[in-house]
């Protein structure tokens, strides 16, 4: 099951995650690094994700954010954006980020807000 996230509540979204991982490609080759990354004004900052993934972005900006449930069975969020390399840093512009989780894990905790298994607002 996937629930669509306003990009507009990304920061939002992040709170209830710790670190993720970032992946890049290049060449048919899949890169991933741990990040904490940051929004502000619905950028995501990526500090320092290393030369490897720069070189990836240099070569194709488009990326996935990964940041998987705290919770055994819980959602996953899955951002999915185009990336600027700035210095040693990545400014993330988001195209789409849902939460997911497989139908298998519908027994997991319950979405916030109290709605039950079967949603899982942002807001």
């Amino acid at each position: 099951m996937s629930i669509a996230v306003d990009v507009a509540d990304l920061a939002r979204a992040l709170q209830g995650f710790g670190a993720g991982y970032l992946l890049t490609t290049k060449g048919g080759n899949v890169k991933v690094v741990t990040v904490e990354p940051t929004v502000t004004d619905g950028v995501v900052l990526v500090e320092s994700p290393g030369r490897g993934t720069l070189a990836n972005l240099a070569d194709n900006p488009a990326l996935t954010l990964v940041f998987p449930p705290l919770e055994s069975k819980g959602f996953t969020l899955l951002v999915d954006g185009t990336a600027e390399v700035s210095g040693d840093d990545v400014r993330v512009t988001p195209t789409g980020a849902v939460l997911h989780r497989p139908a298998s894990h519908a027994d997991g905790p319950p979405a916030p807000e109290g709605c039950g298994n079967d949603c899982a607002p942002v807001a």
